[in-house]
């Protein structure tokens, strides 16, 4: 399932995060041109040694430099780490040469990355991740599959990009302004030190929105148009 929705083709170059025994690594290496595995278990190390194709960078894969990676990976396919998967999907946004994206997750940040507005489950990263994205492919893991079984629901999500990651400003906003979800957007901005409340109801005004309404009630390109209002 993996393989089909990451679409891997032989020349693809992957960069794979939290590959632990090496069972998918060793999948991509039979099938892709290069892996770039990040692992922060050393370990692990005899598991991941002598994988043909790959290339294992010890550390913490949300301080690793995916831009500067040589070969340059196309895409990230992993069974990511549950506890970093969101600021790892959200940071990987931002790396302009990625364009294809699945991965295995909790079910409950599956749903959130595809979330509609004013829905429990929308958030920062699900503005993040449609700016830049559309998903290509959902499919459920159950908890048996799992061993040890967890005590979550698991899911692969498969998305490809249409649009460059979110420039830093638009980043911002979009953080500051699901940061206090009981608030009003302005206040939001206001309580971040981003924008006076004043500057940002004029802002809110300007792309048709009322002063009241909240971060979570926006559509993904309303919080481009909001950062070039304010």
């Amino acid at each position: 399932m993996i393989g089909r929705l990451a679409e891997l083709e032989p020349s693809d170059v992957v960069l794979e995060v939290g590959p632990g025994l090496g069972v998918l690594t060793r999948y991509l290496a039979d099938r892709v041109a290069f892996i770039h595995a990040a692992e922060v278990d050393r370990r692990l190390w005899a598991h991941l040694d002598g994988i043909a194709n790959t290339e294992v960078h010890w550390g913490d894969a949300l301080r690793l430099d995916i831009a500067a990676l040589e070969p340059p990976p196309r895409k990230l396919v992993a069974n990511l780490p549950y506890n970093i998967a969101t600021p790892v999907v959200a940071e990987s946004l931002t790396v302009d040469q990625l364009d294809h994206w699945c991965v295995m997750v909790q079910r409950e940040v599956a749903d959130r990355f595809f979330a509609q507005p004013s829905t429990k489950a929308y958030g920062s990263v699900s503005v993040l991740v449609q700016l830049a994205t559309e998903r290509t492919g959902l499919h459920a893991v159950s908890r048996e599959v799992f061993r040890p079984r967890p005590n979550v629901d698991s899911a692969l999500v498969a998305f490809r990009r249409i649009a460059p990651g979110a420039p830093p400003r638009v980043k911002k906003i979009v953080e500051a302004g699901f940061g206090h979800r009981r608030k009003t957007l302005a206040n939001s901005l206001a309580l971040s030190g981003l924008a006076s409340r004043d500057r940002a109801v004029e802002a809110l005004a300007a792309i048709g929105r009322l002063p009241n309404v909240r971060a979570e009630e926006l559509e993904p390109l309303e919080f481009i148009a909001l950062t070039e209002a304010l």
